[in-house]
């Protein structure tokens, strides 16, 4: 009876972890599938992995901020912003420690064969990795008076009056990122793919 009960726990510390991220995810899926979408991506507390093999983006900014989680713990991330961008072969993984059970994998792929597409589009990161090219690019503004992209995303915990940068536009490179969200206005992936599976199965 003991080892069931474990057992009962285990599964339902499985599900309340990865059922919320793949249900969202399939429904983002069927809907960006058809057409756009306003879309978040993030999983509670944790970060995820995020490649592309190159990002085409218009009106950038870029500043610091803080992310709060689940437990009151803020981790501090730098935002990119993008008025505009297309995506090829993005791909998103986060890998989730199941106690006893293991690791479990979920990862999402797509703009193989046409671009993602996405306005607005934020990500939170703390770790990046690609080759950067930027046009007439603004070193040192103040975040709150950015005027060449979307401007600071509602909500973030940051200074207004706090160091950014922007740039007409920018196109990235065999990027690698580390992120903790995503946001976008709309988010439109062609050939989207999603798995999940027991092991680490992460994008780089």
């Amino acid at each position: 009876m003991e080892s069931l009960a474990r057992g009962g726990t285990r599964w339902k510390r499985f599900a309340v972890v990865m059922v919320p991220s793949v249900a969202a995810t399939a429904a983002i899926g069927v809907a960006l599938s058809q057409g756009a979408l306003a879309a978040s991506f993030s999983v509670s507390g944790q970060q995820f992995k995020v490649s592309t093999d190159r990002l085409d983006g218009t009106g950038f900014v870029q500043y610091g901020a803080v992310d709060a989680q689940k437990g009151g713990k803020n981790v501090p991330v730098a935002v990119s912003g993008f008025s505009n961008a297309k995506i090829h072969n993005l791909c998103q993984s986060v890998v989730v420690p199941v106690p006893v059970f293991g690791d479990v994998s979920m990862k999402l792929q797509a703009g193989g064969s046409q671009p993602v597409e996405a306005k607005n589009l934020y990500i939170d990161l703390d770790q990046l990795n690609a080759d950067a090219t930027f046009n007439n690019i603004n070193i040192g503004v103040a975040a709150g008076s950015t005027s060449k992209g979307p401007g600071m995303h509602k909500g973030d915990k940051a200074d207004p009056g706090s160091f950014a940068q922007e740039a007409d536009s920018a196109t990235l490179t065999h990027v690698q990122q580390r992120a903790w969200a995503t946001t976008a206005g709309t988010f439109k992936l062609s050939g989207l793919k999603m798995s999940v599976a027991k092991g680490k199965s992460e994008c780089y």
